[in-house]
Protein backbone atom coordinates (compact mmCIF):
# COMPACT_ATOMS: atom_id res chain seq x y z
CA UNK A 1 0.00 0.00 0.00
CA UNK A 2 2.76 2.43 0.75
CA UNK A 3 3.94 3.42 -2.43
CA UNK A 4 0.41 3.92 -4.29
CA UNK A 5 -0.58 6.09 -0.96
CA UNK A 6 2.14 8.10 -0.97
CA UNK A 7 2.81 8.30 -4.99
CA UNK A 8 0.29 8.66 -7.91
CA UNK A 9 -3.27 8.36 -7.29
CA UNK A 10 -4.90 5.18 -9.15
CA UNK A 11 -5.93 7.94 -11.79
CA UNK A 12 -2.86 9.56 -12.19
CA UNK A 13 -4.33 12.67 -11.00
CA UNK A 14 -2.25 16.10 -11.68
CA UNK A 15 -2.52 19.13 -10.49
CA UNK A 16 -3.30 20.87 -13.90
CA UNK A 17 -6.46 23.48 -12.96
CA UNK A 18 -3.76 26.34 -11.75
CA UNK A 19 -0.56 27.22 -12.06
CA UNK A 20 1.44 25.35 -9.60
CA UNK A 21 2.29 29.10 -7.52
CA UNK A 22 -1.21 29.59 -6.74
CA UNK A 23 -2.02 26.20 -5.57
CA UNK A 24 1.00 26.24 -2.94
CA UNK A 25 -0.84 29.76 -1.98
CA UNK A 26 -3.92 28.36 -1.55
CA UNK A 27 -2.15 25.42 0.23
CA UNK A 28 -0.30 27.68 2.70
CA UNK A 29 -3.92 29.31 3.77
CA UNK A 30 -5.40 26.09 4.13
CA UNK A 31 -3.09 24.84 6.22
CA UNK A 32 -3.08 28.16 8.43
CA UNK A 33 -6.76 27.86 8.61
CA UNK A 34 -6.08 24.63 9.98
CA UNK A 35 -3.83 25.57 12.92
CA UNK A 36 0.06 24.49 11.44
CA UNK A 37 1.02 28.37 11.91
CA UNK A 38 4.50 28.56 13.36
CA UNK A 39 5.24 32.66 12.83
CA UNK A 40 7.25 31.84 9.75
CA UNK A 41 8.44 28.45 9.87
CA UNK A 42 7.08 25.43 8.10
CA UNK A 43 7.17 24.76 3.97
CA UNK A 44 5.03 23.67 1.58
CA UNK A 45 6.53 22.79 -1.75
CA UNK A 46 5.89 21.52 -4.57
CA UNK A 47 7.46 19.96 -8.25
CA UNK A 48 7.20 22.07 -11.76
CA UNK A 49 5.69 20.48 -14.42
CA UNK A 50 7.84 22.18 -17.22
CA UNK A 51 11.73 21.91 -15.14
CA UNK A 52 13.44 19.53 -13.10
CA UNK A 53 13.10 22.05 -10.20
CA UNK A 54 10.76 22.59 -7.28
CA UNK A 55 9.12 25.87 -5.90
CA UNK A 56 9.07 26.06 -2.35
CA UNK A 57 7.93 28.93 -0.04
CA UNK A 58 10.15 31.46 1.03
CA UNK A 59 11.52 31.73 4.56
CA UNK A 60 10.15 34.75 5.55
CA UNK A 61 6.51 34.39 4.92
CA UNK A 62 4.55 31.96 7.04
CA UNK A 63 1.13 30.06 5.75
CA UNK A 64 -0.79 32.66 6.92
CA UNK A 65 0.74 35.23 4.73
CA UNK A 66 2.14 33.55 1.59
CA UNK A 67 1.45 34.44 -1.84
CA UNK A 68 1.45 33.12 -5.20
CA UNK A 69 4.36 35.30 -5.56
CA UNK A 70 6.44 33.73 -2.16
CA UNK A 71 7.12 31.12 -3.75
CA UNK A 72 10.90 30.19 -4.97
CA UNK A 73 12.16 27.82 -7.77
CA UNK A 74 15.38 25.14 -6.06
CA UNK A 75 16.89 22.41 -7.89
CA UNK A 76 17.08 19.04 -6.53
CA UNK A 77 20.23 18.83 -7.32
CA UNK A 78 21.95 18.60 -3.84
CA UNK A 79 25.17 20.61 -5.73
CA UNK A 80 23.24 23.59 -7.12
CA UNK A 81 23.25 26.64 -5.34
CA UNK A 82 20.37 27.73 -2.92
CA UNK A 83 18.84 31.12 -3.60
CA UNK A 84 19.14 32.71 -0.21
CA UNK A 85 15.35 33.81 0.02
CA UNK A 86 14.59 30.11 0.18
CA UNK A 87 13.98 28.82 3.99
CA UNK A 88 16.82 26.47 5.89
CA UNK A 89 14.91 23.14 5.53
CA UNK A 90 15.02 23.09 1.49
CA UNK A 91 17.88 20.07 2.02
CA UNK A 92 14.81 17.65 3.90
CA UNK A 93 12.81 19.01 0.48
CA UNK A 94 15.61 18.44 -1.89
CA UNK A 95 16.67 14.48 -0.20
CA UNK A 96 12.82 13.83 -0.29
CA UNK A 97 12.32 14.82 -3.68
CA UNK A 98 15.76 12.97 -5.00
CA UNK A 99 14.65 9.95 -3.42
CA UNK A 100 11.11 9.83 -4.08
CA UNK A 101 10.22 10.02 -7.83
CA UNK A 102 6.64 9.85 -7.09
CA UNK A 103 6.30 12.73 -4.86
CA UNK A 104 4.87 15.74 -6.54
CA UNK A 105 4.50 17.84 -3.16
CA UNK A 106 5.72 17.88 0.49
CA UNK A 107 4.45 19.96 3.43
CA UNK A 108 6.36 20.19 6.43
CA UNK A 109 4.71 21.66 9.92
CA UNK A 110 5.03 22.03 13.54
CA UNK A 111 1.54 20.92 14.26
CA UNK A 112 0.78 20.59 17.58
CA UNK A 113 -0.50 17.46 17.98
CA UNK A 114 1.70 15.69 15.82
CA UNK A 115 4.52 17.04 17.60
CA UNK A 116 3.35 16.14 20.42
CA UNK A 117 2.45 12.18 19.37
CA UNK A 118 6.09 11.99 17.48
CA UNK A 119 7.15 12.41 20.88
CA UNK A 120 5.57 9.37 22.52
CA UNK A 121 5.90 6.07 21.35
CA UNK A 122 2.63 5.68 20.43
CA UNK A 123 1.44 5.03 16.83
CA UNK A 124 -1.44 5.78 14.71
CA UNK A 125 -3.98 3.20 15.04
CA UNK A 126 -7.47 3.55 13.27
CA UNK A 127 -9.78 5.15 15.84
CA UNK A 128 -11.15 7.68 13.25
CA UNK A 129 -11.02 7.80 9.24
CA UNK A 130 -8.17 9.51 9.59
CA UNK A 131 -6.21 7.35 11.59
CA UNK A 132 -7.08 4.61 9.07
CA UNK A 133 -5.78 6.12 6.08
CA UNK A 134 -2.24 6.18 8.19
CA UNK A 135 -2.56 2.68 9.99
CA UNK A 136 1.11 1.89 8.93
CA UNK A 137 1.51 4.60 6.83
CA UNK A 138 3.47 6.60 9.63
CA UNK A 139 7.38 6.82 9.83
CA UNK A 140 9.30 8.16 12.26
CA UNK A 141 13.00 10.27 12.53
CA UNK A 142 14.66 10.44 16.44
CA UNK A 143 18.16 11.22 14.96
CA UNK A 144 17.86 15.13 15.43
CA UNK A 145 15.15 17.18 16.53
CA UNK A 146 16.65 19.90 15.21
CA UNK A 147 16.07 22.44 12.03
CA UNK A 148 17.32 19.87 8.90
CA UNK A 149 19.59 22.43 7.85
CA UNK A 150 22.20 19.81 5.64
CA UNK A 151 21.91 17.56 2.82
CA UNK A 152 23.41 14.56 5.57
CA UNK A 153 20.70 14.88 7.49
CA UNK A 154 17.72 15.64 4.91
CA UNK A 155 19.06 12.49 3.32
CA UNK A 156 18.53 10.53 6.50
CA UNK A 157 15.21 11.88 7.14
CA UNK A 158 13.89 10.82 3.25
CA UNK A 159 15.76 7.28 3.88
CA UNK A 160 13.47 7.15 7.24
CA UNK A 161 10.24 8.10 5.24
CA UNK A 162 10.98 5.23 2.86
CA UNK A 163 7.94 4.88 0.13
CA UNK A 164 5.51 5.45 3.25
CA UNK A 165 2.94 9.00 3.42
CA UNK A 166 4.11 10.32 6.03
CA UNK A 167 7.08 10.98 8.55
CA UNK A 168 7.24 12.16 12.55
CA UNK A 169 9.69 14.22 12.95
CA UNK A 170 10.33 13.62 16.98
CA UNK A 171 9.98 16.79 18.81
CA UNK A 172 9.93 18.60 15.45
CA UNK A 173 6.16 17.89 13.91
CA UNK A 174 5.51 16.32 10.47
CA UNK A 175 6.37 15.86 7.03
CA UNK A 176 3.45 14.36 4.55
CA UNK A 177 4.07 13.69 0.95
CA UNK A 178 2.26 12.85 -1.91
CA UNK A 179 1.79 13.25 -5.46
CA UNK A 180 0.01 16.54 -5.91
CA UNK A 181 0.09 19.81 -4.09
CA UNK A 182 -4.32 18.79 -2.90
CA UNK A 183 -3.44 15.49 -1.78
CA UNK A 184 -0.34 16.74 0.19
CA UNK A 185 -2.20 19.26 1.96
CA UNK A 186 -5.23 17.41 2.69
CA UNK A 187 -3.03 14.66 4.27
CA UNK A 188 -1.44 16.87 6.53
CA UNK A 189 -4.60 18.24 7.98
CA UNK A 190 -5.91 14.56 8.49
CA UNK A 191 -2.43 13.22 10.01
CA UNK A 192 -2.89 16.12 12.30
CA UNK A 193 -6.39 14.77 13.38
CA UNK A 194 -5.30 11.11 13.77
CA UNK A 195 -2.93 12.48 16.25
CA UNK A 196 -5.26 14.59 18.35
CA UNK A 197 -7.79 12.22 17.97
CA UNK A 198 -5.46 9.03 18.86
CA UNK A 199 -3.78 11.50 21.89
CA UNK A 200 -7.73 12.52 23.17
CA UNK A 201 -8.57 8.40 23.47
CA UNK A 202 -5.04 7.77 25.06
CA UNK A 203 -5.58 10.59 27.85
CA UNK A 204 -8.92 8.93 29.11
CA UNK A 205 -6.90 5.73 30.49
CA UNK A 206 -9.56 3.55 29.17
CA UNK A 207 -9.91 0.91 26.87
CA UNK A 208 -10.97 1.89 23.07
CA UNK A 209 -11.88 0.43 20.19
CA UNK A 210 -10.40 0.79 16.72
CA UNK A 211 -11.76 -0.22 12.94
CA UNK A 212 -11.55 -3.72 11.72
CA UNK A 213 -9.07 -4.18 9.14
CA UNK A 214 -10.82 -5.27 6.76
CA UNK A 215 -12.53 -2.08 6.99
CA UNK A 216 -9.62 -0.13 6.95
CA UNK A 217 -9.06 -1.09 3.24
CA UNK A 218 -12.70 0.13 2.22
CA UNK A 219 -12.06 3.43 3.91
CA UNK A 220 -8.74 3.95 2.33
CA UNK A 221 -10.33 3.50 -1.12
CA UNK A 222 -13.63 5.32 -0.33
CA UNK A 223 -13.11 8.47 1.91
CA UNK A 224 -9.86 9.16 0.44
CA UNK A 225 -10.05 8.78 -3.26
CA UNK A 226 -8.94 11.00 -5.99
CA UNK A 227 -12.70 12.36 -5.98
CA UNK A 228 -12.88 12.57 -2.27
CA UNK A 229 -9.59 14.25 -2.08
CA UNK A 230 -10.66 16.94 -4.81
CA UNK A 231 -14.07 17.80 -2.80
CA UNK A 232 -11.80 18.30 0.58
CA UNK A 233 -9.75 20.42 -1.44
CA UNK A 234 -12.37 22.54 -2.78
CA UNK A 235 -14.23 22.83 0.63
CA UNK A 236 -10.91 23.90 2.60
CA UNK A 237 -10.23 25.61 -0.20
CA UNK A 238 -13.50 28.27 -0.29
CA UNK A 239 -13.48 28.01 3.87
CA UNK A 240 -9.26 29.62 3.19
CA UNK A 241 -11.04 32.16 0.75
CA UNK A 242 -13.84 33.24 3.58
CA UNK A 243 -11.22 33.86 6.10
CA UNK A 244 -8.68 35.37 3.79
CA UNK A 245 -10.62 37.66 0.87
CA UNK A 246 -7.02 37.96 -0.36
CA UNK A 247 -6.91 34.06 -1.92
CA UNK A 248 -10.16 34.35 -3.94
CA UNK A 249 -8.34 35.71 -7.24
CA UNK A 250 -6.19 32.70 -6.87
CA UNK A 251 -8.50 30.27 -7.42
CA UNK A 252 -8.76 31.23 -11.38
CA UNK A 253 -6.31 29.66 -13.70
CA UNK A 254 -5.35 32.67 -15.21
Amino acid sequence: MSGALSGLSSSGEIDSTLPTRKLLAVGCRILSLHGHDDFNQGQISARRHDSPDFLIKVAQRGFDDACPDDMVACAVAQDAVVPPEAPPEAPLHQAIYAARLDVGAIVHSHAESATIFGATDLQIVPISHEGAFFKDEVSRFDETSHTILDHDTGGAVARALGQKSALLLCNHGLVVVAATVRRAVILTLMLERACRLQLLAESLQRSYRTTRDEEVEKKRRYIYSDVAIRNYWNHAAQAACRAFPDAQEWRSPA
